[in-house]
């Protein structure tokens, strides 16, 4: 078993967090994982961009050779496209409905969501009505984690449990939103 996964964000929206769930409830599972990341300009708004692979034998690189990547994780409908050369022709394209336009002449959003509809295999997510539904509106990453779920090679209890352990630290209205937004990411791409 082998997967390929693309995270794909701009700078602040949990991009790398995603990565980390995803990597540490692999581990968890008993798998090998690899890792690259790239941070742009983070913290002006740039592109985010993760590699992470995921396999049951070891893992020779951390990056995902183009055309071989079995799911794009996408916070942002642009970015998602910008990664599609990467998509493998089997592969699942889970992005967020919502635009972060850091850019004047960002494209027509009608036009963009209709290009990644053109994919057989992909799921538009309201994730931020998800994440104020849970509770609380910065839980948009757990969303996505949720939507991405039924794509991954990984239990949902594991990914649960490890979103707990995450913010185990914080107040239990957090955790407890976090993990509403990861149910409520499940069921929107189920």
């Amino acid at each position: 078993m082998k997967k390929d996964i693309i995270l794909a964000g701009v700078g602040g929206q949990g991009v790398l967090s995603i990565a980390a769930i995803i990597a540490q409830a692999a581990v968890k599972e008993g798998l090998a994982v690899r890792q690259s990341e790239v941070h742009g300009m983070a913290q002006r708004g740039g592109a985010v961009l993760a590699h992470l692979r995921i396999s049951d034998k070891a893992i020779a690189s951390d990056l995902v050779p183009q055309g071989g990547a079995d799911l794009i994780i996408s916070m942002e409908p642009l970015e998602s496209l910008r990664y599609t050369a990467w998509l493998s022709p089997g592969g699942a394209l889970v992005t967020a409905a919502d635009p972060f336009v850091n850019i004047p002449n960002y494209p027509d959003l009608p036009s963009i969501l209709k290009a990644i509809a053109s994919f057989p295999l992909s799921r538009t997510v309201e994730a931020a009505a998800l994440a104020k539904e849970a509770g609380l509106a910065r839980a948009v990453n757990m969303v996505m984690v949720g939507a991405a779920s039924p794509f991954l090679p990984l239990k949902s209890e594991t990914l649960e449990a490890t979103i707990t352990a995450m913010f185990a630290g914080k107040d239990a209205s957090v955790g407890e939103a976090n993990r509403k937004a990861f149910a409520l990411g499940r069921k929107a791409a189920s």
